[in-house]
């Protein structure tokens, strides 16, 4: 007699083990993305490129969703004014995120960005009632001071880029906050039309105002950015088809590192090593309560519901 259920476990290890591939390939390619995006905002404006990128994530889910079903359901949502704000939150991290690429070098981005999981965590507290105990408070505290000691005096000057990438954080951070708290009751595909319909709308709205025409190598990078967007977006939803999205999230941090070879390789700078130790200390911060929370959610002590969208890392 057979056995049905010998391979089972195998099979669930093969398809995490595949959703975790899938995962760090898609983080890879959101880093070259920041990259050509740094190169880019040199000479174009960020808002003319948001608009161009939205235009690409819009279509890739409105493709996406109308294969699941009729659009008109999709639309169809208990907090409409939330999942609009939502939007709106998510262009505005893409602007700010934009507009810090100009001036600050990608590694150190990279790193000050990070403290978004953080800023989430101590979101969570007003927006979902959650309890936050004294343990991740103190991991917060830990992490949020990894920040000033990357723009510590003689580290990133204290300018409009640095204030771009905290905004650009913050933005999401409340962003993750509010896709919990929708998706109590919307679906993924809810969440995905009505970003993907507001981020077109508002950055076309704003976009036209700056636009410049692509020409040579421009065009070939504005080009990659809009595939590589949506083939990046696309794994790492198939990635969280195949593996719980507690398992992939802490691979999010690969970014620093990532990030940090690409700032070397394309533009010649290495992170200086505080500040590579603060961005260390975000990430094990980020670690940390990343951890606390999967085991309180395994105690039954920390039940906000999640959504696969908002593990998909932010640029």
């Amino acid at each position: 007699m057979s056995k049905p259920d010998a391979g089972q476990p195998r099979r669930r290890a093969d398809n995490v083990a595949v959703g975790i591939g899938l995962a760090v390939l898609a983080i890879i390619i959101f880093g070259i993305q920041d990259a050509v995006s740094k190169s880019l905002v040199q000479t174009h404006s960020p808002f003319q490129l948001a608009m161009v990128r939205f235009w690409a994530f819009a279509a890739f889910s409105l493709w996406l969703v109308s294969r699941q079903g009729p659009l008109k359901q999709a639309f169809r949502s208990r907090y409409p004014l939330l999942q609009v704000f939502r939007g709106i939150l998510l262009v505005v991290d893409i602007w700010t995120f934009a507009l810090a690429l100009r001036t600050v070098p990608l590694a150190e981005l990279q790193a000050v960005v990070l403290v978004y999981p953080l800023l989430a965590t101590l979101m969570a507290i007003p927006i979902l009632g959650e309890r936050v105990g004294v343990f991740r408070l103190v991991a917060v505290a830990i992490g949020f001071f990894g920040a000033l000691v990357i723009v510590r005096p003689g580290g990133l000057p204290i300018d409009g880029g640095v204030l771009f990438a905290l905004v650009s954080a913050a933005t999401y951070a409340l962003y993750i906050a509010l896709t919990r708290k929708v998706s109590a009751t919307d679906s993924t595909a809810t969440s995905m039309v009505y970003a993907g319909v507001v981020g077109l709308v508002l950055t076309t709205a704003v976009g036209v105002f700056f636009w410049q025409p692509f020409e040579g190598t421009a065009l070939w990078q504005m080009l990659f950015m809009m595939v590589s967007s949506t083939a990046a977006h696309g794994l790492m939803i198939v990635a969280l088809s195949r593996a719980p999205a507690s398992t992939l999230q802490p691979f999010n941090y690969l970014a620093l590192p990532w990030g940090i070879f690409l700032s070397y390789q394309f533009f010649g700078h290495l992170i200086d090593p505080i500040a590579l130790i603060g961005g260390a200390v975000i990430v094990g911060a980020g670690l940390v309560v990343m951890a606390r929370e999967r085991h309180l959610s395994r105690a039954g002590r920390n039940t906000a519901p999640t959504n696969a969208e908002e593990e998909t890392p932010p640029h």
